[in-house]
């Protein structure tokens, strides 16, 4: 079986996901998509006549973002019509999937040359969303919702919480770390390498800095903020009168949710790509391209729909086991930060040293674009791997669904 060499990775700053604040927000979104795929075919040199395949994440598949963004983005970014191309949807895990299946492709010696990545338009998405929709991913399939029932994934997070025993004062610490370390790896350059500008089709820029970190929040100002979820919690969705908060209790019927979280504890609404270019061991050194990393293993794995959020950790056990390796060999973590409480109880669970984990902040201070933060995330490993001289880095994260992927690179 051939390895999977990461040649690349490159991303978009992120821009604030609302329609006449954000940067980005006017954009169409294969333009956007389009911008991360040109710029890591022209960094590369690429022919794009000989890539195989773009497998690209969107989560919210309708309207600007439906179509199959994959293939039109790489038609807009100008890429050979041999270039195909397609789009998943692992809702927040869907950016590191694509890296996944374009590594086992490779792997599988079925292709060679594959650009993955993703792009979400938070700033789209939320302002053509049905206003009486309360989110259920069941989408109304009452015998799914009878078996596994779903809420909102803010009530998870609370949720998990409560079932943890994890403060606020616990998740607000996370998030001002969260904060402060984005800052430092923003003002010392640790985005710098796989940051590429955006740019309108006026040829005017648009944004070529993170629009959403929030670097003079206090532990003061966090504790000020009231929970976000605890009316939606009280929400009801059927004549029954069911609430958002009952369907968790149809699992847990004596918990009592405490709600702590809140906008300055979860992941930040923005508009993101990013793309990550691998290669064939052959193909590489055919073409001249130098190899950043190899992927060492992957894994997917699923946890309980009801809590939702819980399947990073089985995930990280799972692909270190593939690998061989123990927590003891990652040198970077990246635990994408959709609500504080994931990578809290992901760093208790592991027993790891907190210094490795999400060294450059989260999605807490930086924002989640859904369909493309894994790709990002891979990205943002690589780089830290290289700054820092380390060797692996494990990358996971939830998924709606109670999922989540994960992969381990190794720097080459």
């Amino acid at each position: 079986m051939s390895e999977a060499w990461i040649i690349d990775a490159c991303r978009t700053p992120r821009g604030i996901g609302k329609v006449g604040k954000g940067a980005l927000a006017d954009f169409h979104p294969q333009h956007l998509a389009a911008t991360v795929m040109k710029a890591i075919a022209e960094r590369n040199n690429l022919n794009t006549a000989e890539i195989d395949d773009v497998i690209w994440g969107t989560s919210s598949q309708r309207g600007k973002q439906g179509g199959d963004m994959g293939r039109m983005a790489a038609l807009d970014a100008g890429f050979d019509v041999k270039a195909s191309g397609m789009t998943l949807d692992r809702f927040c895990g869907s950016g590191i999937t694509t890296v996944n299946l374009a590594a086992a492709s490779i792997m599988s010696g079925m292709e060679d040359l594959i650009i993955a990545g993703g792009c979400e338009m938070m700033s789209y998405t939320s302002s053509t969303a049905d206003p009486n929709s309360v989110g259920l991913l069941d989408s109304g399939n009452l015998h799914l919702r009878a078996r596994h029932p779903q809420t909102q994934q803010g009530i998870c997070a609370d949720a998990i919480a409560t079932l943890e025993g994890i403060t606020r004062q616990a998740v607000d610490e996370l998030a001002l770390v969260s904060q402060q370390r984005a800052d430092a790896a923003i003002k010392g350059g640790h985005f710098d390498r796989s940051l590429v500008p955006v740019y309108r089709e006026d040829g005017t820029l648009a944004l070529d800095h993170e629009e959403f970190p929030r670097p003079s929040t206090t532990l003061e100002g966090l504790a000020a903020l009231k929970p976000s979820f605890a009316a939606m919690a009280h929400v009801a969705i059927d004549e029954q009168g069911t609430t958002l908060g009952g369907l968790i209790n149809r699992v847990y019927p004596d918990l009592k949710i405490e709600h702590i979280h809140h906008a300055g504890n979860s992941s930040g609404v923005v508009d993101g790509a990013g793309a990550v270019l691998l290669a064939s061991p052959a193909y590489a050194e055919k073409h001249g391209l130098k190899p950043r990393a190899r992927v060492v293993a992957m894994a997917n794995i699923g946890d309980s729909p009801t809590l939702m959020l819980n399947a990073p950790v089985p995930a990280a056990r799972k692909v270190l086991a593939r690998a061989g390796l123990t927590k003891d060999d990652i040198d970077v973590f990246e635990v994408n930060e959709a609500f504080a409480v994931v990578t809290e109880k992901f760093a208790r669970d592991m027993e790891i040293d907190r210094a490795k984990l999400n060294p450059c902040g989260g999605a807490i201070a930086l924002g989640h674009p859904i369909g493309a933060t894994g790709a990002i995330l891979i990205g943002t490993a690589l780089d830290e791997l290289e700054r820092t001289g380390g060797r692996y880095a494990l990358i996971t994260m939830c998924a709606a669904g109670g999922m989540a992927p994960a992969i381990i690179i190794e720097r080459l």
